[in-house]
């Protein structure tokens, strides 16, 4: 009689020492494996806690599934290995969305008095004030897409010309190419919380 191949259970938690991953981020101490018959192809990662949460595939194999917790792993230490985003970085990252995506919808260069990250914004991504031409963005979103942080820097930036979120403020908001996905990340990240 054949022997039969025993499948993966469908989520494990690998201790450290279980791991061929040489180092780990600092603060995570496990690898989970969650694994779903439903899942075809895509393969997702994120922290909670102090382990590293896989979704994949339960189809995959041993090999591609050991390639893939390398893959991801090294991606998340990168993560928390970049230098904090300045006040400065912010600043110009405003001046390239501007100059790619609204200079020339609004007829003229688009640039803010000011740009700088803040700590006190916890219902909120962004905020601009049209008469000082001050924009303030929420700490929270250092860590995450830069596509997400140029969506809500475009948005603030939009506020300089529209301070209303009417027709006009949608059509030039509607430059920036991410517009809608972006929008969706920060739902669906605001709900998972």
């Amino acid at each position: 009689m054949p022997q039969r191949s025993v499948a993966p259970p469908a989520s494990e938690v690998l201790p450290t020492a279980a791991l061929r991953v040489p180092n780990l981020p600092a603060g995570i101490s496990q690898i989970e494996i969650r694994r779903s018959a439903k899942r075809r192809s895509t393969v997702t990662a994120r922290v909670e806690a102090d382990r590293i949460v896989l979704l994949l595939p339960a189809a995959l194999g041993a090999k591609a599934e050991q390639e893939w917790v390398d893959t991801m792993v090294q991606r998340i230490a990168d993560k928390r290995t970049r230098p904090p985003r300045s006040d400065d970085d912010l600043a110009a990252r405003a001046d390239s969305v501007a100059a790619n995506y609204l200079d020339e919808a609004v007829g003229y260069r688009l640039r803010p008095a000011s740009v700088r990250w803040v700590t006190n914004m916890d219902h909120r991504w962004g905020s601009c004030s049209s008469d000082s031409g001050a924009i303030r963005v929420s700490h929270r979103l250092r860590e995450m897409p830069d596509w997400v942080l140029d969506f809500v820097l475009a948005h603030e930036l939009v506020h300089l010309v529209e301070p209303n979120h009417g027709r006009r403020f949608q059509e030039l908001l509607g430059n920036y190419p991410l517009a809608e996905r972006a929008e969706g990340y920060l739902e669906g990240w605001s709900a998972a919380r």
